[in-house]
């Protein structure tokens, strides 16, 4: 199934058939740009990573919508067309019985190495900023007003030199936290694709930056898209932790979608309901949790077998890759 050239009116049906930025036509366009091949069926997109050395691929259908039989059945079509082994399914459904019944249904596995978190956190932007102060963590309050003053300034600032500067914090916290990140180059072509203006039916991307003495401090990617403010990417300097930018420039992240007037702001990930304090997400997990948000989880990561001899020789060498990732690092 090759991906066509699609009609304004096809633009828009993709993205009404959305829930998430990584399922919208301007992601779709992005991805094609890493390098990727992108394959649209019916109101859902996935995309087709080779596995070096060898001729076979996994297919990966990130934040879609939940799947039926006949769209299992497209998948499987281009599972075999594309050589693949297998595809890992992320559908942006909140956990219920219902929906587990219907992933049981479908005879999905659960993924071997799900890449999405299964929890996130959400905040209802819908309440006033006097509610929203009032549900956070009180040294969360007081670390918003020790930045405000000591006059840090946080402002959307779209231009060339922010992003410049955004790039410069991303390896400096990448080498500060010691975690796996997209590349600078991905980073760029992501920057490059999406809109930075507001649109009701596209993805858009936004550079949220925090200044201390015309001093960069921390800079932050927001995705909108529909009603919803997305936080997909963070980074912070490591000078001057004292004046507590990265506190502010949450707060004014939250403040920038209701001025927006969105309803939701969806902090892009969480640890589980009890999570180990070791884990090397707990700080960004216990940061985000002090502004108040809802703490979900989702239906879960699932692999959709294309070839299952192959598919357990996967599993063995994918554990052993990641073996030694966690070695080097």
């Amino acid at each position: 199934m090759a991906t066509k050239k699609l009609s304004v009116d096809e633009k828009k049906q993709l993205n009404a058939a959305a829930t998430h930025p990584l399922q919208s036509y301007e992601w779709g366009e992005f991805r094609k740009k890493t390098g990727v091949k992108l394959v649209r069926g019916d109101n859902f997109q996935l995309t087709i990573h080779r596995i070096p050395h060898t001729p076979w691929n996994v297919g990966y259908l990130p934040k879609g919508n939940m799947p039926d039989k006949k769209i299992i059945s497209d998948l499987q079509k281009i599972g075999q067309e594309e050589n693949c082994i297998f595809i890992q399914l992320e559908p942006n459904v909140i956990k219920s019985n219902k929906q587990e019944a219907r992933s049981k249904n479908l005879k999905l596995k659960p993924a071997a190495h799900p890449l999405f978190t299964r929890y996130n956190f959400v905040l209802d932007l819908t309440k006033s900023e006097d509610e929203l102060l009032k549900n956070m963590h009180q040294k969360t309050r007081y670390n918003i007003r020790i930045a405000q003053k000591h006059d840090v300034e946080v402002v959307e600032d779209n231009s060339s030199e922010a992003f410049n500067e955004y790039l410069k914090l991303t390896r400096e916290t990448t080498k500060r936290q010691g975690f796996f990140a997209h590349t600078l180059d991905y980073h760029k072509k992501q920057w490059e694709t999406l809109p930075h203006t507001v649109s009701t039916d596209k993805l858009s991307s936004h550079l949220l930056i925090a200044k201390y003495k015309n001093k960069i401090l921390a800079a932050w990617i927001l995705f909108i898209f529909k009603d919803t403010l997305y936080y997909p990417y963070g980074a912070s300097s490591s000078q001057h932790r004292e004046v507590m930018a990265s506190s502010l420039i949450m707060w004014e992240a939250i403040k920038f979608g209701k001025r927006i007037g969105l309803k939701r702001f969806d902090m892009w990930g969480a640890l589980s309901t009890n999570p180990d304090k070791n884990d090397p997400w707990y700080g960004f997990h216990n940061f985000k949790s002090k502004y108040g948000p809802d703490h979900v989880e989702y239906i879960g990561s699932f692999d959709l077998i294309i070839n299952s001899v192959l598919y357990e020789g996967y599993k063995i060498a994918n554990k052993l890759r990641w073996l030694l990732l966690r070695f080097n690092r």
